[in-house]
C-alpha cells in the first residue's frame, strides 16, 4: 500500500479525480436545475464513481482508527495475560526459601497465651492525708516580734518559729524572785523562834501555846515560800513562750500572722500551720463486700501493699496498709482503710485525690493473654483460637482475675495457644488466616 501511496500523482493540493468528480457534480447540479427528477437518479449514478480502493483522505484515516483499535486490544490481552500468570508464578519458590503469602487469607495480629503471676487488686477512691497536723497557737498575750521561718519551708521539731516581746514575762520573773527572797527571810525567822520555843517550853519560860502558834507560823511562811517559787515557775514558762518553736516536724503552710500584731491563746486562726510529710498516709474507701478477703489477709498477719496512682492512673507511690476503720458507713456500704507512705520524693500531697490499689493476692504460674483478645456476646465469653491449620475456630473461655491489660483464664485455654488480639471483626468459624504479626515474645507466624 505505502507503494501505490508514494506511486500516486502529486499535485498542488487536490488529484486529478477530485478535481473531475467536482466538474461532474456541478454539471449534474446545472442540469438539475431544469430537470429536478433527475437528481436522484444522478446522485446515484455519481457516487459509485468513487470507488473503494482508490486512494484518499477518508480510507486513509479510517485505517489508523482501526490500527489503534487493534494495538489496544492487543495490550490488553497482554496485561490480563500478565495477571494471570503472576500469582501461579509467585507461588513457586525455590527449596528452602520463604512460602509465598496466601492473598486469600485474612491478615490478622494474634498473639500466644503465655503463663506468668497475675495480683488481685481491690481499687478505691482515697486522699492524702497527712499523720500530724498542727496549727500552731501563741500560749501567751502579746506582740509578735519576729517570724523566723520562710513559707512553704520544710521545719524540724525544736526549730524556732516566731517571738513575742518578753519583757511582761521578765519584769514579772524578777518580782516573784523578790517575793520569794521576802518570804523565805521570813520563813528562816519564824524556824529560829520555833526552836528557841521549844527549847524553853521544858523549864516552863514560855506557855506551850506560844509554841504550838510558833510552829503553826512556820508552816505557813513554807506554804508562801512555795508559792512564791511557783510564781517563779510560772513567769519562767512565760518567757519560753514567748519563743514559739516547731512542734513537729514538716512543711509549713502560708504566714496567718504579720510581726506587730498582739496575739493571744484565744485567736480562732494560730500562727501558721505545720503539716507532716514524711511520712504521709492515704485514706481510702472499699465496698463491704470486699472487706472479708482482706480481714482474712490480716489475720494472718500479712503485709499488704497499696499502690497510689493519678488521676491518669500513673503510679506515684507504694506503701502499705496501716488499719481498717471501725465500722461501717452505712449511708454508702463502704469501709475507710489507711495506707502509710514513706514519701521521701514528696509526690504525695496533702489532700491530694488518689487512687488507691491494694493487692490482697498475687497468683502465680496461671495461663495470662491480653485482654484485648477476649470477646463477649450476650452468651458467651470466648476467643478467636489459630489451629494449627491457619484456621480461626471460636473456643469459649473463662476468664478469672483481670488487671490493666492482662487477663487469667481459668479454663478454655493452655499456654501456647495463639489467638487472635486484631482482626477479629472479618473472623468466622473456619475462616483461613494469616498472621501477619504476632504481638508478645513468643509469637509465631503461621502460613496457608
Amino acid at each position: 500500500m505505502d507503494e501505490w501511496l508514494d506511486a500516486r500523482p502529486k499535485s498542488n493540493g487536490r488529484s486529478d479525480i477530485e478535481t473531475k468528480l467536482s466538474c461532474s457534480l456541478h454539471s449534474i447540479k446545472d442540469r438539475n436545475m431544469s430537470t429536478p427528477g433527475t437528481i436522484e437518479r444522478n446522485e446515484v449514478e455519481v457516487r459509485p464513481s468513487i470507488s473503494p480502493g482508490l486512494p484518499g483522505k477518508e480510507p486513509k484515516r479510517r485505517w489508523w482508527v482501526w490500527l489503534l483499535a487493534v494495538a489496544v486490544l492487543a495490550y490488553g490481552a497482554y496485561r490480563i495475560r500478565k495477571g494471570m500468570v503472576a500469582p501461579q508464578a509467585a507461588n513457586v519458590t525455590a527449596p528452602g526459601s520463604r512460602p509465598a503469602r496466601d492473598y486469600s487469607a485474612v491478615p490478622v495480629v494474634a498473639v500466644q497465651a503465655s503463663k506468668g503471676d497475675i495480683g488481685v487488686y481491690f481499687t478505691g477512691l482515697g486522699a492524702v492525708t497527712p499523720i500530724h497536723t498542727v496549727a500552731v497557737k501563741s500560749q501567751i498575750a502579746g506582740y509578735l516580734t519576729q517570724v523566723l521561718y520562710k513559707e512553704g519551708q520544710i521545719v524540724h521539731q525544736g526549730d524556732a518559729l516566731a517571738e513575742i516581746d518578753p519583757r511582761p514575762y521578765q519584769v514579772m520573773l524578777e518580782n516573784a524572785e523578790a517575793g520569794l527572797l521576802r518570804d523565805q527571810a521570813n520563813l528562816d525567822n519564824a524556824k529560829v523562834d520555833l526552836k528557841r520555843y521549844q527549847t524553853l517550853v521544858p523549864v516552863r519560860a514560855v506557855p506551850e501555846q506560844q509554841l504550838a502558834t510558833q510552829e503553826a507560823l512556820v508552816k505557813a511562811e513554807e506554804g508562801i515560800v512555795k508559792t512564791d517559787q511557783a510564781q517563779i515557775d510560772t513567769a519562767k514558762l512565760d518567757l519560753a513562750y514567748c519563743h514559739i518553736t516547731a512542734p513537729i516536724t514538716g512543711r509549713v503552710g502560708l504566714r496567718l500572722v504579720d510581726p506587730g500584731n498582739y496575739v493571744t491563746p484565744t485567736d480562732a486562726t494560730g500562727l501558721v500551720v505545720i503539716t507532716q510529710i514524711e511520712p504521709i498516709s492515704v485514706i481510702f474507701t472499699l465496698p463491704e463486700d470486699q472487706l472479708p478477703a482482706i480481714m482474712e489477709q490480716m489475720k494472718a498477719r500479712a503485709r499488704l501493699r497499696v499502690d497510689a496512682y493519678d488521676r491518669e492512673m500513673k503510679k506515684i507511690a507504694q506503701g502499705w496498709l496501716e488499719t481498717i476503720d471501725n465500722q461501717i458507713d452505712p449511708t454508702t456500704g463502704t469501709v475507710k482503710l489507711r495506707a502509710s507512705f514513706d514519701n521521701r520524693d514528696g509526690r504525695l500531697f496533702p489532700n491530694e485525690f488518689v487512687n488507691a490499689k491494694l493487692l490482697v493476692e498475687e497468683k502465680r504460674g496461671v495461663t495470662l493473654i491480653p485482654t484485648a483478645a477476649v470477646q463477649r456476646n450476650s452468651q458467651r465469653t470466648y476467643v478467636f483460637l489459630v489451629k494449627p491449620d491457619s484456621t480461626a475456630t471460636v473456643q469459649t473461655i473463662t476468664v478469672g482475675t483481670t488487671e490493666g491489660d492482662e487477663s487469667e483464664i481459668t479454663s478454655g485455654l493452655a499456654p501456647g495457644d495463639a489467638v487472635v488480639m486484631t482482626g477479629v471483626d472479618r473472623l468466622q468459624e473456619g475462616t483461613k488466616v494469616r498472621i501477619e504479626r504476632a504481638s508478645g515474645g513468643r509469637g509465631q507466624k503461621g502460613s496457608s
